[in-house]
């Protein structure tokens, strides 16, 4: 449920006149009328709200956000494996609309299920709402469903300048999806005034569609916070571990996602397979849950499944570890969680498929990369971590640093840029 937009084919397209964007990372607003922004989300989102409440304290900027669904604890849990509720509430800190969701008052009559596809969010009344109110600007997380697109015609109907933010990269698609994507995509994107990306695989997918203009946006938590849960989670490290069963000398190597195949959670399962001092502690739920127990018993491998850890409580789970892996596929568009592991000082191996790789993982400074799906190469990368504790530490330190730049700050002042130049008031960036 956090993928705004799709994929798309791997093969690339000569290069054109489309222009990069690199706004200057301060948020302070000229004097004149306020920037009137609409927002439009599928519903609340945990790492979108950080950007939605940094973007409403900017002064000279009227901020309102409208939802199109608000899901039940079963329908939030979809992809995690257990209903659930978030600890924090992702509606607080700035002006939101829950918006009628016709998909639910059809699906109260028929009892048909939500599922999270692209005809469960349907939100006509958006259109007449963006007419009412004719804001300066209006930003959409993706197209993916059917209230997207209702809100794309409302604003083209009142004349009112569109972004788009999202995290999608390129990948190996079937070849009549590659075809079809290359029909329609240009067109789509070209009704945005600038496409938002939040790094550089997300630039290289809208260069390759052929967007107006992109504008640097990028992916981020909010790092203090992270930073200050884990620092007082420390204070109960070796507590923490020995309920896991983690003992003072062995390396910790954190999962923490979906149980799911697209997230490989296996390949760690088997990659730390006879490795001495080594532990695993897999946070979350999913389908495979049960299958990654099992084959880690079958294998001996020391390993710890404390299931799915809300908000407030996964510091704990970044406070035990030593180092953060995450083995997905090209379906993981960025791995927001690499961004909480840095924040709280840990260096990341990843797969050479994740999207944040290129921005986030400096080869040996902050962690490392692999080809996605070799367990040899992962288990080379950890080797050489469990036998340096000193690299391990200098890494995570490194980690911290260069996180803090991927920040609220930098996210809002690419939302300010092409806010304020699509809105005719300010020229864009060259």
């Amino acid at each position: 449920m956090t993928s705004p937009v799709d994929g798309a084919a791997v093969s690339r397209a000569p290069m054109s006149s489309r222009v990069r964007e690199t706004p200057s990372f301060e948020t302070g607003g000229p004097s004149g009328p306020p920037l009137r922004i609409g927002v439009l989300a599928s519903h609340p989102i945990q790492y979108h709200a950080p950007l939605h409440r940094a973007l409403s304290r900017v002064p000279g900027v009227q901020l309102t956000v409208y939802f199109a669904h608000r899901p039940t604890a079963v329908e939030q849990g979809i992809g995690y494996g257990v209903p659930f509720a978030w600890d924090e509430d992702l509606t607080d800190g700035y002006r939101h609309v829950w918006l009628r969701n016709e998909a639910d008052v059809r699906r109260s009559s028929t009892g048909a299920p939500f599922r999270d596809r692209r005809g469960d969010y349907d939100t006509p009344e958006i259109a007449a709402i963006i007419a009412q109110e004719r804001f300066d600007v209006f930003l959409l997380h993706g197209w993916r469903t059917r209230s997207d697109w209702q809100a794309m015609s409302g604003c083209e109907a009142a004349g009112v300048p569109m972004l788009v933010r999202g995290d999608s990269q390129l990948r190996d698609d079937p070849l009549a999806k590659r075809l079809i994507k290359r029909l329609i995509y240009p067109r789509l994107l070209r009704r945005f005034e600038a496409c938002l990306s939040v790094g550089q695989r997300s630039a290289d997918y809208f260069e390759y569609y052929g967007a107006r203009r992109i504008v640097t946006s990028p992916h981020f938590v909010d790092n203090a916070l992270f930073a200050a849960r884990v620092d007082a989670a420390r204070v109960r490290r070796d507590a923490a571990r020995a309920r896991w069963g983690i003992s003072r000398e062995s390396m910790a190597v954190l999962f923490a996602g979906k149980l799911i195949a697209r997230k490989r959670p296996m390949d760690i399962v088997q990659a730390v397979r006879r490795m001495v001092g080594v532990h695993a502690i897999i946070v979350g739920d999913g389908e495979l849950r049960a299958q990654c127990k099992r084959v880690a018993a079958k294998l001996g491998v020391r390993a710890t499944f404390p299931g799915f850890l809300n908000q407030t409580a996964i510091a704990d789970a970044y406070a035990s570890a030593d180092v953060l892996v995450l083995p997905s596929g090209r379906r993981e568009t960025w791995g927001l969680v690499v961004n909480e592991a840095m924040a709280s000082g840990l260096p990341a191996v990843v797969s050479d498929a994740v999207g944040c790789g290129p921005d986030l993982i400096r080869e040996g400074v902050t962690g490392y990369t692999y080809p996605e799906g070799d367990i040899g190469e992962l288990r080379r990368r950890l080797l050489h971590l469990a036998s340096d504790p000193a690299a391990r530490a200098r890494m995570g330190a490194a980690a911290a640093v260069h996180v803090a730049a991927y920040s609220a700050d930098a996210a809002t002042a690419g939302v300010l840029t092409a806010g304020r130049a699509a809105a005719g008031r300010a020229p864009w960036p060259r």
